[in-house]
């Protein structure tokens, strides 16, 4: 196994398709599925993770395209989750609706489900800035949260609290857990303002430590 870590995680490139080698979206899924480099650095990129990071990925469907749009500075990753170690392992706390999440309440998933290359183009790792005691608090709040079942926010409306959508909840636990609303930035754009995935990986008090894009 090729281990990555937080200095250098490897950046893979999917491969071009076109013309009469063109094949179906579901041949394309099955191909990043089955190719053993990206379960390897999706085992690797799991190990390297840590209580309080930030875990992003780039859907492959056209939802995920037009969300990345929301991304005014730079539209890589179309959605993340909060990770959290429990029992020695990584789980990702996000919200997401869809028919993916029937119920649309916050869900909580491994690592490893919630970067699966089958619905996804790439994967992301940032590290925020966060003392032990503000992971601690951080934990405390998302767990509530998600004991909650806090749904998705279709109307991506940032003044509610009783719907999120996944940046708006990384947002509002990692400020209540810092008690500093300068933390994150938000996007104000045509009278309306809200927070982009990228205000979060782009935040001075984040640093991206890995990036993998996989491979077919």
């Amino acid at each position: 196994m090729v281990a990555l870590s937080a200095a250098s995680c490897l950046l893979y490139s999917c491969t071009g398709i076109s013309g009469a080698d063109r094949v179906s979206d579901t041949e394309i899924y099955q191909a990043r599925q089955d190719n053993p480099i990206n379960a390897r650095h999706i085992d690797s990129v799991v190990h390297l993770l840590r209580s309080g990071d930030l875990a992003l990925r780039t859907g492959a469907d056209a939802t995920s395209v037009m969300l990345r749009q929301m991304n005014l500075t730079n539209k890589t990753y179309s959605h993340c989750g909060i990770v959290m170690i429990e029992n020695g392992y990584p789980f990702v706390y996000h919200s997401i609706g869809g028919e993916d999440n029937p119920d649309s309440k916050l869900r909580k998933d491994s690592a490893a489900t919630f970067f699966t290359p089958v619905s996804n183009e790439r994967l992301g790792v940032a590290r925020l800035d966060l003392s032990a005691s503000q992971i601690n608090k951080l934990h405390a709040i998302v767990s509530r949260y998600w004991h909650v079942g806090v749904p998705f926010d279709l109307d991506f409306d940032l003044a509610t609290n009783d719907k999120l959508y996944c940046a708006e909840f990384v947002y509002k636990v990692v400020l209540e857990a810092t008690g500093n609303p300068d933390y994150f930035h938000l996007t104000h754009l045509l009278k309306r303002t809200y927070v982009g995935v990228d205000n979060l990986y782009e935040a001075p008090h984040a640093r991206i430590v890995c990036d993998v894009l996989y491979k077919l």
